[in-house]
């Protein structure tokens, strides 16, 4: 029993670096950026992170995160105030058509939450909303590593309140 348990190990060796060669390491960009969030009182601003890892060329996931940077002036019975974008958290499925080693496009699917909260006149409320978003956009990688990426996005969101929101964003993106 102990020289089957000894060969299974060696042959477990031997055969480990052929099946590393055989299972590719994903691709992982990162990209920092500017997302436009246009509500139905005005555009919000955010500064976006995000972060990609391709398992082949087409397929792959992504994590997002925002925090919000422009505020819009709101006007609720007479009384003015703001409306602030908070935070935003979503994670997507993408699914990439390079046309070429430095240009891509891309269309991802997935599930996010974002956080408002408005100040009218002393008062303040804050709003959370789950939301399915789906959008396109593009990347152009100017040397092979370094690029700007643009798309655009919509966040249907779900529960009491619902609505939709679309986003815009364009950024730096880096290969790794």
């Amino acid at each position: 029993m102990r020289n089957i348990l000894l060969a299974t190990a060696a042959l477990t060796l031997i055969a480990a670096p052929a099946m590393a060669q055989s299972i590719s390491s994903p691709q992982v960009s990162g990209s920092v950026g500017y997302t436009v969030l246009d509500v139905d009182n005005g555009d919000l601003g955010a500064i976006t992170g995000r972060m990609t890892a391709k398992v082949n060329p087409y397929f792959g996931v992504e994590g997002e995160a925002s925090f919000g940077v422009k505020d819009n002036d709101i006007a609720v019975g007479g009384l003015n105030g703001t409306l602030e974008h908070e935070y935003d958290a979503a994670v997507y499925g993408v699914a990439s058509l390079p046309l070429s080693p430095n240009f891509e496009l891309f269309g991802r699917v997935g599930y996010g939450t974002t956080e408002v909260k408005a100040d009218v006149a002393g008062f303040s409320a804050t709003e959370d909303g789950e939301s399915v978003n789906y959008g396109v956009g593009a990347n152009w990688f100017f040397d092979g590593r370094n690029g700007i990426r643009a798309d655009i996005t919509r966040r249907d969101f779900t529960g009491d309140n619902g609505g939709e929101v679309d986003t815009y964003g364009l950024g730096y993106v880096r290969r790794f």
